[in-house]
């Protein structure tokens, strides 16, 4: 049998040109994408789906399917619209003025800011705000410490609808940020939620932003002030994931007290598509549901840790609200559900993309 050494060497065949000057490199899934617009866009449609499956409704399933079943969907349909909504409504209608008779007086007859008079206006506000809620016969369930009134405090929640702020308003009166909103909606911002100190802004101005700031560092400050409210994901959210959180309100150099909010889809899905629903509508279709069920944890106040940064800060307390509330975390800025990203941002987001799964495949 003939050993190695007898076996002919190839390279002594071959030119140098031949030969390969440097060894070859495995391809990666960037490449690919660079090179295959199909797999790009392949690419880009995931990246799309995992953004707009934050904030899509989730549809119940159908269970009147047979002659059974039928009558009793029937049935239900009758006590919610024919009884339920009615009785509702009048409850909100009976609170509405009697909210209007006690708190317009207070508004503009007592001059001037007193101890006496905001406590007035917040416990009346509280008041109006379980009134809403005893019109979804909402079920809501608080673990955890009260919110107290403390200087250098802020509370942060992840948002699902705005009954988020009327669900924690009927526990303590927040002073919230909030957009603004036309319609009924504005006239109650102005007229009524301004008396316990909320604060509006309009996203599309950067000016409007520079000023909330202002008003934020200065709101935390006072001890007579409500607590401070902020929804850092700054849109709605369908309560199933989490959005990243704007990192202005870990900025104040005070305390953050993570709020976790998770809603119980079993009769109704408390999330607000405000695209294609109106505020109205939405109370509606809650106040025609059997119930709004809901849990709500206080959590332990966060500070910011030697060394960390603010971004480093803000995602540690959205771990602790998604880990609390069983929320999936997800790399995206909320604020492009209202303006759609340039295509040098979407280019940019597949290729993160790309080398995470890369990464992901390497690991395994």
């Amino acid at each position: 049998m003939a050993s190695s050494l007898d076996a002919p060497n190839l390279d002594d065949y071959l030119t140098a040109d031949s030969l390969p000057q440097e060894p070859p490199r495995s391809l990666t899934l960037r490449d690919l994408l660079d090179i295959s617009p199909v797999l790009t866009e392949a690419a880009g449609a995931i990246v799309d789906d995992s953004f707009t499956r934050c904030f899509k409704s989730n549809s119940p399933e159908p269970w009147n399917w047979n002659i059974y079943l039928f009558p009793l969907w029937c049935l239900g349909v009758v006590i919610r619209y024919g009884l339920l909504f009615p009785l509702r409504f009048l409850t909100l209608i009976l609170g509405w003025m009697a909210f209007f008779t006690a708190f317009f007086p207070v508004r503009f007859l007592m001059n001037g800011k007193n101890r006496l008079k905001s406590k007035i206006e917040r416990k009346l506000v509280e008041m109006m705000c379980s009134v809403f809620v005893a019109s979804w016969t909402g079920v809501i369930k608080y673990h955890g410490p009260r919110p107290s009134s403390r200087p250098y405090q802020v509370f942060v929640a992840n948002h699902t609808s705005m009954i988020d702020f009327i669900i924690l308003e009927q526990m303590t009166a927040f002073a919230v940020i909030m957009q603004k909103h036309p319609g009924w909606v504005g006239f109650i911002q102005k007229t009524i939620l301004e008396s316990v100190g909320c604060i509006w802004f309009n996203r599309n101005d950067l000016k409007d932003r520079e000023v909330v700031g202002r008003k934020l560092r200065d709101h935390v400050q006072h001890p007579d002030n409500n607590p401070l409210l902020i929804f850092p994901e700054g849109t709605c959210v369908n309560n199933q994931y989490t959005v990243m959180f704007k990192k202005g309100a870990f900025e104040l150099g005070c305390a953050v007290c993570p709020i976790a909010i998770k809603y119980n889809k079993i009769f109704v899905d408390a999330f607000w598509n405000s695209k294609k629903q109106s505020f109205t509508m939405h109370l509606v279709r809650l106040m025609t549901s059997w119930a709004v069920v809901c849990d709500v944890w206080f959590l332990e106040p966060q500070y910011l840790r030697e060394g960390e940064t603010a971004i480093e800060f803000t995602e540690r307390v959205r771990d602790m609200i998604a880990a609390r509330a069983g929320l999936k975390k997800v790399p995206w800025d909320g604020y492009l559900k209202h303006n759609r990203p340039s295509p040098k941002h979407t280019e940019e987001k597949q290729r993160m993309f790309a080398e995470s799964v890369l990464r992901r495949l390497e690991e395994n």
